[in-house]
């Protein structure tokens, strides 16, 4: 099947979305991050110890805020796309996730990977994340080396300072390693 003009624009905008998702992480950058989710987003997180599940945006919004904040240092890579378009102004897409989170407060760093399974919506023309959910390959939790030195941290200043954060214990289910 060859696709159109319009929907080749469509896919590469699907997949700038995703990118600027993940850069918006990473950076603790919630006006960017408020663009990219429908009002109605739904998320599913499922890791290694822990499944986040909420609704709304604004929901999603406070997770990612206190949970990529000033005490933490984040890496997300979206590789390997597959996006199907299943109609004018809604998609699909599977994405291959590489991750490292840091957590110099508690002082662990975890590695991971995991697949995303999104739902995208266009609204008034614009290509927005309607449900995002994954489902880890591989997660390792290790302690931060004593003589490990974070040489450049982002989050440190761009993030949530400790008492600016809010309590998202109610969106998180927490298992047993």
């Amino acid at each position: 099947m060859a696709y159109t003009l319009q929907q080749l624009s469509d896919l590469e905008d699907i997949r700038t979305l995703k990118h600027r998702y993940f850069r918006g992480i990473d950076t603790a950058d919630l006006a960017l991050l408020g663009t990219l989710f429908t009002e109605d987003l739904t998320v599913d997180y499922r890791g290694g110890t822990y499944r986040v599940r909420l609704e709304g945006r604004d929901n999603m919004l406070e997770f990612l805020a206190n949970s990529f904040h000033s005490g933490a240092v984040a890496m997300h890579h979206g590789h390997m796309p597959e996006i199907t378009l299943t109609d004018e102004d809604s998609a699909e897409g599977i994405w291959y996730l590489e991750d490292i989170f840091i957590d110099v407060e508690r002082k662990d760093h975890t590695i991971g990977s995991a697949i995303y399974r999104d739902a995208y919506r266009r609204e008034d023309g614009v290509w927005k994340i309607a449900r995002t959910e994954y489902d880890r390959v591989f997660e390792m939790i290790r302690p931060l080396a004593a003589d490990a030195q974070i040489t450049s941290h982002h989050l440190a200043t761009a993030g949530r300072k400790p008492e600016q954060r809010s309590d998202i214990s109610h969106l998180i289910e927490w298992e047993a390693a």
